[in-house]
């Protein structure tokens, strides 16, 4: 492994971002790092590839993960209006583009070099944690793919307007999607720790677990969603929150 990988893929991390905002400053929609968030680890890797010479299966399957993460986003929110999240930053304080930059961009970067490491430090060959990453992998692909396409179908329909979904996987889980991203970052550990050191980024996949379900993901959306969504509660209250479960009885 290249000495220099880790600081060449931070490098990388902030080039990624920082075109990101230039470009989302141009359209006036800084949503558009949502956009970016998955593409960002699939440049990673690739660099990360031709600079230290990392496992091609871990390489591959962010690249898959990321390619596909962003291509939803972008479907999602295009033509759409400004991020709520991002509107209310706007509106507050001084100087509200440098802190979007500095407080957003800036901390989504090293969030995507810090949550990247597992790449960074996989090492060509295959072995028992290769497979067993490959198809925890597998599981969380599954998960975010299928729930991001149930979500899609469920708000395509007019008559869902203001509804719940909790059918398919959103019967078991709030955030199937979610949960199989957290998934897609322990398979990529696993795969990780085939090779020494790759079992000490271990705080890796730890993060990206704890930004989903307890940080940036699960507990704002859903603070948002039930400002807007009366029966949400109800859902809340027989449905897992992250671990997919049995929904509780009525």
């Amino acid at each position: 492994m290249n000495a220099f990988l880790p600081l060449i893929a931070l490098v990388t991390a902030l080039l990624v971002v920082t075109a990101t905002f230039g470009i989302a400053h141009l359209r006036g929609k800084y949503d558009t790092i949502d956009t970016a968030w998955g593409a960002g680890f699939a440049v990673i890797a690739a660099v990360s590839l031709v600079v230290g010479g990392i496992s091609p299966v871990a390489v591959a399957l962010t690249a898959v993960w990321g390619v596909r993460l962003s291509w939803h986003l972008h479907r999602r929110n295009a033509g759409g209006p400004e991020d709520r999240r991002y509107a209310a930053m706007l509106r507050k304080g001084k100087r509200p583009v440098l802190r979007m930059y500095a407080r957003t961009y800036l901390t989504q970067a090293v969030a995507m070099w810090f949550v990247s490491l597992p790449v960074q430090f996989s090492a060509p060959g295959a072995g028992a944690f290769t497979v067993a990453g490959v198809l925890v992998w597998l599981v969380g692909f599954g998960f975010e793919v299928v729930g991001d396409e149930q979500l899609r179908r469920f708000r395509a329909d007019p008559a869902n307007e203001g509804g719940v979904l909790d059918t398919g996987l959103w019967r078991y889980t709030r955030h199937p999607n979610y949960f199989g991203d957290a998934c897609v970052w322990w398979g990529l550990y696993l795969i990780a720790c085939q090779h020494w050191p790759g079992p000490l980024t271990v705080l890796s996949p730890l993060l990206m677990t704890w930004l989903l379900a307890r940080g940036t993901g699960k507990p704002m959306l859903e603070k948002d969603i039930e400002q807007r969504r009366p029966g949400y509660a109800d859902y809340v209250a027989r449905t897992s929150g992250f671990v997919p479960l049995p929904p509780k009885r009525s």
